[in-house]
């Protein structure tokens, strides 16, 4: 009869298996030091409120208390670009008497990566 190798339950030690904490898993761990590199360049920010096709004639025409109807619905969101690609969504705030825009959300980066595709394409 040939004997068993198989340790014995006295022999053999049960562990528990532990895993690494995926809590901040797919997280971008900020890079400060790349961004210090960054911060003094100067990029175009435009709030687009909406657009119009207009012929020379009409821009001639146009004078004070001349209403240009956009594209867009009243309460509508505003488009936040920056050097031409759309980053953020936004309303208009009136603060102490200035206009300002508040960033109501963020374009998701597929999307944006999508539409500069698409830029590139034309």
């Amino acid at each position: 009869m040939a004997e068993s190798t198989a340790p014995t339950s006295a022999e053999s030690e049960v562990k528990k298996a532990e895993f690494p904490d995926l809590a901040g898993a797919g997280k971008v761990a900020p890079a400060h030091g790349n961004l210090e590199l960054v911060r003094d360049i100067h990029v175009s920010l435009t709030v687009e409120l909406g657009r119009t096709d207009m012929v020379i004639q009409d821009i001639l025409e146009l004078t004070p208390g001349k209403v240009i109807e956009l594209d867009r619905l009243a309460g509508e969101p505003l488009d936040i670009v920056v050097n031409g690609k759309l980053l953020a969504k936004g309303e208009v705030v009136v603060v102490d008497e200035n206009f300002g825009v508040r960033i109501t959300s963020i374009v998701d980066s597929r999307a944006r990566e999508a539409a500069i595709k698409d830029d590139e394409k034309k």
